[in-house]
């Protein structure tokens, strides 16, 4: 038998196993498009909007199908409806986590956000207390994101309304939070462990960012120095990235707007004045302002879809069996930008949380922080400090675009993990 012969034979061998192993394990699995053989669904997707993918087979499959990213199959959740149904309703069944083998590799199945079964649990429960423990939902938390904002304010008024990238600032501001909960202290911006410490968190968030699909695992379960060491890690690399991204976020949208920057501006000024520094107390009195902060997050839609989630047992849902250990997608985008729920939900409006008198309205459909039992555990923390530091900014400066309103792009640019916003440099006049 010549090579070429040997090739052709065992390649057409894979892709008969390829087809037989995904006909036998599809059962009763939710319906999606036919995949190649061992690649499976990877090149039907656009790997440079795989929101809009997501969204294209949920019209021909509905809310609930299924994908393939090699031989394994995926259960995509699209909608409000399939994604409060599994997330919430049936919380533990869809509360392991999904595969995510470039993190696997490095953090090895422990720290909070990449663990699983009874170790993420355990972590989890810990990682909570200890928080409280810190002084998590407690005014000394407060008081700590209250003094990073005023830092912030000094370091600003040092850029003497000149063009800045706020990129970097804005990173250390939650960075720094967290450091006075851990560390029991801050840094100044310019202390080389603190620099030191950004970059590897830039650095993270760029393995993160890589593909999804190789295969790797590595199970340990005894609790370690090594595992608090991770959830440290991780609690930084969750609650820094994400929020300076947002605030970034929502001060190129608030130059977009000027007219949303302008009424929340006067609430500001009205309910808190000048010279006292901005507090929680303060949010149940400005729902424009509280609106505003929801709509960017809704708008910006961060995390699209989600971390991989995975059943943790067979289940039946919907009529379809999804096996033990199946990884499961759920779009928060759809859920995001329902257009039931929002109307017009490409549009920027912070009108999307507010009933017809003005005053602030809930919605079931606000996931930003996803659902369930997996949902952010840094939550409280993160909604603090988006509407003490955008506040305590908006109290202190005019932000001033380099170009006109309309001519800023707000759209995000897809990293393979988060929206980010574009590049771009502003001004901050003192007022």
């Amino acid at each position: 038998m010549d090579l070429v012969t040997f090739l052709v034979l065992t390649l057409s061998s894979l892709i008969v196993l390829s087809l037989w192993r995904q006909s036998s394990r599809t059962g009763n699995l939710p319906p999606g498009p036919t995949g190649f053989p061992i690649i499976g669904n990877f090149f039907q997707l656009d790997a440079k909007n795989i929101t809009q993918s997501l969204t294209s087979f949920s019209k021909v499959y509905g809310p609930v199908f299924t994908l393939y990213f090699g031989m394994k199959p995926t259960v995509v959740l699209h909608g409000y409806e399939a994604v409060k149904e599994a997330l919430i309703d049936h919380g533990e069944e869809f509360s392991e986590r999904g595969s995510f083998p470039v993190i696997e590799q490095i953090n090895k199945g422990l720290g909070i956000v990449f663990s699983h079964g009874n170790r993420w649990k355990e972590i989890r429960r810990f990682t909570l207390m200890t928080l409280r423990n810190l002084g998590m939902g407690k005014r000394t938390i407060e008081n700590r994101v209250q003094e990073e904002a005023q830092c912030l304010v000094e370091e600003l008024r040092k850029t003497n309304g000149s063009p800045c990238d706020p990129t970097f600032i804005l990173g250390c501001v939650p960075c720094n939070i967290i450091c006075s909960i851990i560390f029991q202290d801050r840094f100044d911006y310019k202390d080389k462990d603190f620099l030191f410490l950004m970059k590897k968190l830039n650095e993270n968030v760029k393995i993160l960012s890589s593909p999804w699909i190789q295969e790797s695992h590595n199970q340990h379960s005894e609790f370690t120095l090594e595992n608090l060491a991770i959830t440290v890690n991780d609690l930084f690399g969750a609650g820094t990235e994400t929020t300076s991204t947002t605030l970034r976020y929502a001060l190129l949208l608030l130059m977009k707007y000027p007219e949303v920057t302008a009424k929340v501006q006067e609430e500001i000024h009205r309910v808190i004045g000048k010279h006292r520094s901005p507090c929680m107390q303060d949010r149940s009195h400005m729902p424009y302002t509280d609106a505003m902060i929801h709509e960017v997050q809704r708008f910006i839609d961060l995390i699209p879809n989600n971390l991989p989630h995975a059943v943790t047992c067979d289940i039946k849902f919907r009529n379809y069996l999804i096996p033990k250990g199946t990884t499961v997608i759920a779009s928060l985008s759809s859920v995001l930008h329902d257009s039931k729920e929002f109307p017009n939900p490409e549009m920027f409006d912070p009108g999307h949380f507010l009933d017809k008198n003005g005053n602030f309205k809930k919605s079931d459909y606000f996931m930003p922080f996803s659902a369930g039992k997996r949902m952010c555990a840094g939550e409280g923390m993160a909604r603090m400090e988006l509407f003490l530091v955008l506040t305590t900014i908006l109290q202190n400066f005019k932000l001033k675009s380099l170009v006109h309103p309309k001519d800023i792009d707000t759209s995000a640019v897809l990293n393979g993990f988060a929206s980010v916003p574009p590049f771009y440099e502003l001004c901050f006049i003192p007022l």
